[in-house]
């Protein structure tokens, strides 16, 4: 009696899944729980995709210039930002200057000699001073700066030192970035940067603008955040019922952050108003609701935590349920992979914003306060209230994940096995109702299924032949000597 082999052989190693027959037909009732379960998340995406894009173009910003307001510290006529080269670097004393608490400050200063690099007077000469807690980190000669030009009538300009010139650190480092990302994670990784060039640009190009003409911070954060998701999703991962079903989960979190983000900065009574930059930043663009920023914050923050959750946890189902779709077994597995994720989630949420705002968080020693005093103020509630609204949204968006992945997947029971190849990009490929099962295609036990042979049975692959030790003549006992029994 033959066996298959490819039953008995299970899951190779090279191969991330294991081969099974041709699954069994689907019944009338599956069918119809399969095209059910599409139908009624195409028929939720498509409204919302309709909505996000009536919304960018209703409220697309015009020309952002009419709603900024000149001669304030960030917009004043005729200043320009140049480059320079140092020349020399000279140590000065700043015992003339007094600190926060009244008192001489003891740590040096420096005057710089300086050439333009460009603008009316580029190649001469001038004069720059350096305040002391930037001259402390280290200035070299040779060093490029960024220097405001000031132009004074019926004088030469001045010009004010900026900040350090970083274009190369920045593009090195970028350009790295991508190259890591491509080397391993491939094609899906070249995907990725494209999700990532798209993100970009709606930031840059609608939100900013947006919010600075005066439009409703919550409204430019959702259309943004759903623009973002469809595209980012789609592109990097595919077009399939699994990504689909991120998708989902990734929305209705983001709903969850909008609603708790506005809940919690309007009962905490957040201003926007948390240091001088938000004050200078108001008075640049009187027309920018300050207060809805900060929930606008609140909802771009959580919007790639929410995405790393339920593409993760959507795998996890699909993965999952190539060793037993059946919906209760599935959901309990799936839920504690999923309570796993969050747990190390809240953590990452909460070091990403303590790393981020760490300078924000070292007034907790400077100020000599209670310490409920000091996490009241503006700045650091703003940050703790985040983190909490991120990490809530991730929570729940975790298990409707998981519920919609197991729905779709029960749908569709008893053809895990019928298998089809999947690229890194995430063209169609594995389950018929997934297209990203990683297979190694490179191996040779690895059998395509294309679309005109689906639902045909694998060709049987040959047993690996072992070494056998010879037998002797009458086939029962090899020959050479028997070992000893021991007693």
């Amino acid at each position: 009696m033959s066996e298959n082999p490819v039953r008995n052989r299970g899951m190779t190693a090279h191969s991330h899944i294991a081969l099974h027959d041709d699954p069994a037909p689907l019944s009338e009732e599956d069918i119809a729980r399969q095209r059910r379960a599409t139908r009624i998340m195409i028929l939720v995406l498509i409204p919302i995709a309709l909505w996000t894009l009536v919304g960018l173009i209703v409220m697309w910003p015009g020309n952002v210039s009419d709603h900024l307001r000149g001669n304030t510290a960030y917009s004043q006529a005729d200043v320009s930002v140049q480059r320079a080269r140092i020349l020399e670097v000279r140590e000065i004393s700043s015992s003339g200057q007094v600190g926060s608490d009244g008192t001489n400050d003891p740590r040096p200063a420096a005057d710089l000699t300086v050439e333009l690099l460009d603008g009316p007077e580029a190649g001469q000469q001038t004069q720059i001073s350096m305040q002391p807690a930037v001259y402390s980190s280290g200035v070299a000669v040779g060093q490029t700066v960024t220097v405001y030009r000031v132009p004074i009538e019926g004088a030469p300009a001045s010009y004010q030192f900026t900040d350090f010139e970083r274009t190369v650190p920045l593009i090195t480092m970028a350009l790295l970035f991508a190259v890591a990302l491509v080397a391993i994670a491939r094609k899906r990784g070249a995907l990725a940067l494209v999700g990532l060039a798209f993100s970009a640009f709606i930031i840059v190009k609608f939100m900013l603008p947006a919010l600075i003409s005066g439009s409703s911070p919550v409204l430019v954060a959702l259309f943004g955040g759903s623009a973002i998701l469809f595209v980012v999703l789609y592109v990097t991962h595919g077009f399939s019922v699994r990504t689909t079903t991120a998708l989902l989960g990734t929305l209705f979190g983001m709903y969850v952050a909008t609603f708790l983000g506005w809940l919690a900065s309007t009962w905490a009574h957040l201003t926007g108003v948390g240091s001088e930059d938000d004050s200078l930043l108001w008075a640049s663009a009187p027309d920018m609701q300050l207060t809805g920023v900060v929930i606008c914050a609140i909802i771009i923050a959580s919007v790639g935590v929410l995405n790393d959750v339920t593409i993760t946890q959507a795998s996890a189902v699909w993965e999952l349920s190539s060793v037993d779709p059946e919906g209760k077994r599935l959901f309990s597995r799936a839920m504690r992979i999923g309570r796993d994720h969050i747990a190390s989630t809240v953590y990452t949420i909460a070091f990403a914003t303590t790393g981020a705002s760490l300078a924000t968080y070292l007034m907790l020693v400077v100020y000599n306060r209670p310490l409920l005093d000091v996490i009241g103020l503006e700045q650091f509630s703003m940050e703790i209230i985040a983190t909490m609204v991120g990490a809530i949204s991730v929570i729940l968006a975790m298990p409707l994940t998981t519920a919609i992945g197991v729905a779709v997947v029960s749908a569709t029971r008893g053809r895990i096995g019928d298998l089809k190849p999947a690229t890194e990009g995430g063209t169609p490929g594995g389950h018929p109702d997934d297209e990203l099962l990683d297979l190694d295609t490179s191996h040779p036990d690895w059998v395509p299924s294309a679309p005109s042979q689906r639902g045909r049975r694998l060709p049987k692959l040959p047993r690996p032949s072992l070494p056998r030790p010879s037998r002797g003549e009458g086939g029962d006992e090899p020959e050479g000597p028997k070992p000893r029994r021991q007693a």
